[in-house]
C-alpha cells in the first residue's frame, strides 16, 4: 500500500515525521491548503493518514469520493497520536488495518466503527475477496453484510466444497433455505443473494486473426446458454502458438483473466479425456485438440464440464477447477 501522510500544525508535522518511516509512507506537502493537497494525493496513494481534525478532512474529501472499491483508505489522527480513526474504506481499502498500524506506531488507539468489527463478526467483503468470491451485483455484499450484522447469522448454501465458514455463517443443505448462495450459475430466485466462485476455466481454440469481439461474443453465448456467470471465470487456457494472438490477448486483458499456454505435447497427453482428435487441428498445431485439453490441464479437473462448442472461428470448452471455502485466518477474524 502506498501511503501519504499529511499534517497541518507543527505538532502534527512532528508526529508525521515519526510515523512515516515505520509506515513506509511519504510526507505530502500541504503548502497550497489541505483541500488542494488531498485532491492531488487522492489518485496517487492507496492510503492517506491525515493528522488534523476529522471535520477538516471530511469537508476536503467530500468532492473526491467516487466508489468504496476505488477510494483510498483515509485515517484521521490527532496530533498527539492518541486516536487513529479509520474514516474511509475500512475493509476493502485497508483503512482499519492502517489505523491499527498508525496506533501501534504512535502508542495510541485505533478507532474502528465498521459494524462487523465492533460486533466481532467476520468482515464479509474481506472474507469474500480472500476466498475469490465475486458478488453477483453491487447490492449483494451490502445486503448480505447487513443481514449478518443485524441478526448475527447468515444461512449459506454452496455448490462448492466447504472446509469451514466464519462464525455467523451457517451452512444449509437446501438452497431454498439459504439467504446467500455460492454458485457459478446465474438462475436463482429472488431475493437470493448470490456470489460466484472463481473456478471456471475456459479452453480456447481460434483461427489466426480472430478479433476480440468475436471471441467475446462466442464466450458470452456459451455462458448464457449454460446459465453460467462470467464473474465465475478464473482464467483462459490455450496452445502456446497463440501467445501472440492479438484478439485473444485483448479479451483476456479487458476482463482481467489470466491466460495460460500449453504446448502440443502437453495437450496430446490429455487425448484419452477429450473428443476424438481433429485432423485439421492436428495438422495446423501438432495437437489433436486445443480447447478441451487446455481446459483440463489448467483446471486440474478429471473431466470437462462442457465439451467443445464450435463457432466459425472459435472453439470453446469449460472445466471447473477445485474450489473449497474455508474460515478466515485468525488475523482477519481479529481485524
Amino acid at each position: 500500500m502506498r501511503i501519504g501522510v499529511l499534517a497541518l500544525t507543527a505538532g502534527g508535522r512532528q508526529l508525521a515525521a515519526q510515523l512515516a518511516p515505520g509506515l513506509g509512507a511519504e510526507i505530502v506537502p500541504v503548502d497550497r491548503g489541505i483541500a488542494a493537497a488531498l485532491a492531488e494525493a487522492w489518485p496517487r496513494y492507496e492510503g492517506l493518514v491525515c493528522i488534523m481534525a476529522a471535520g477538516i478532512v471530511v469537508r476536503a474529501i467530500a468532492p473526491l469520493l467516487e466508489d468504496k472499491e476505488r477510494d483510498p483508505a483515509v485515517v484521521v489522527v490527532d496530533e498527539r497520536g492518541r486516536h487513529a480513526v479509520s474514516l474511509l474504506s475500512g475493509h476493502l481499502g485497508g483503512g482499519n488495518e492502517l489505523a491499527h498500524r498508525v496506533a501501534a506506531s504512535s502508542g495510541g488507539r485505533a478507532v474502528i466503527t465498521t459494524a462487523s468489527d465492533v460486533l466481532a463478526l467476520v468482515p464479509l467483503d474481506l472474507w469474500a475477496a480472500a476466498q475469490h468470491l465475486v458478488a453477483a451485483d453491487r447490492r449483494t455484499m451490502t445486503r448480505a453484510s447487513a443481514l449478518l450484522v443485524n441478526r448475527g447469522e447468515l444461512a449459506v448454501y454452496s455448490e462448492t466444497a466447504v472446509a469451514g465458514l466464519p462464525p455467523g455463517l451457517t451452512l444449509v443443505a437446501q438452497p431454498e433455505t439459504a439467504e446467500l448462495v455460492i454458485s457459478c450459475r446465474t438462475a436463482w430466485p429472488e431475493p437470493t443473494l448470490l456470489m460466484h466462485p472463481r473456478q471456471l476455466v475456459v479452453g480456447i481454440g481460434c483461427n489466426r486473426g480472430t478479433p476480440a469481439e468475436e471471441l467475446a461474443t462466442a464466450l458470452a453465448e456459451l455462458l448464457s446458454t449454460e446459465g453460467l456467470a462470467p464473474a465465475a471465470i478464473r482464467n483462459l487456457a490455450t496452445i502456446d502458438l497463440k501467445r501472440d494472438e492479438p484478439g485473444l490477448l485483448a479479451m483476456a486483458e479487458q476482463n482481467g483473466w489470466p491466460l495460460e499456454f500449453y504446448n502440443a505435447e502437453q495437450l496430446n497427453g490429455q487425448m484419452a479425456n477429450i473428443t476424438p482428435p481433429s485432423p485439421a487441428v492436428l495438422k495446423a498445431t501438432g495437437a489433436g485438440g486445443v480447447a478441451e485439453p487446455a481446459a483440463l490441464l489448467s483446471s486440474g479437473a478429471p473431466q470437462l464440464m462442457i465439451r467443445k462448442r464450435k463457432w466459425k472461428n472459435v472453439t470453446l470448452a469449460l472445466a471447473k477447477a477445485s474450489f473449497t471455502l474455508s474460515a478466515p485466518d485468525p488475523e482477519m477474524a481479529a481485524t
